[in-house]
């Protein structure tokens, strides 16, 4: 019984294919084309009163290119610009030329606070605070303080400072120490 179905279903698709596209066909007549019109014979005068089209476009006229970024800014700039150079005070020892220092040079030693020591395998590093609260990474051999300060070791708890100073026309060096204060 089902087979039986299944081949009247066959047939009846096929005999809808077949009627169904010749049903689609439009009976009758061809549309007629449109009249062709007549072109009017131009005489020469016709031809001089037509106006010419303006241009959108700019013409250019054999000009050389010339690119003036005078009124941009420079986009290779840093936008903050750097202070001047900040001198060291007249008793400092060592070099009396005007060179410039970098901001952990610009305050005396005893000025800035231990904050944290890092125990590394290679090398210790420390975190300092100078007294307008940004912090500094410091690790042995950088510079530090307004009086040459070098970093000579770095300790579990104390970083040790040789600084070089003025006595009496005599350059002295002396070692300082600044502590990691302890938890309570």
């Amino acid at each position: 019984m089902k087979k039986r179905n299944s081949q009247y279903l066959i047939l009846l698709f096929l005999i809808v294919g077949l009627l169904l596209p010749a049903g689609c066909k439009k009976e009758g007549p061809a549309p007629s084309p449109p009249p062709a019109k007549s072109a009017p014979a131009l005489t020469v005068n016709a031809v001089q009163a037509v106006q010419k089209q303006p241009s959108s476009a700019k013409t250019v006229e054999n000009q050389a290119t010339s690119l003036d970024f005078s009124n941009r800014k420079d986009p290779f700039k840093p936008f903050v610009v750097p202070k001047a150079q900040i001198t060291k005070p007249a008793a400092s020892a060592g070099n009396t030329s005007t060179k410039e220092l970098l901001p952990i040079q610009s305050y005396e030693l005893s000025k800035f606070k231990v904050v944290g020591i890092i125990i590394g395998l290679k090398e210790n590093s420390a975190l300092v605070i100078d007294p307008a609260g940004k912090g500094f990474v410091i690790k042995q051999g950088m510079l530090i303080g307004s009086n040459d300060g070098h970093v000579t070791r770095i300790t579990a708890t104390t970083i040790e400072v040789v600084e070089s100073y003025n006595d009496n026309g005599r350059i002295r060096k002396r070692t300082s120490t600044l502590i990691l204060p302890q938890k309570k």
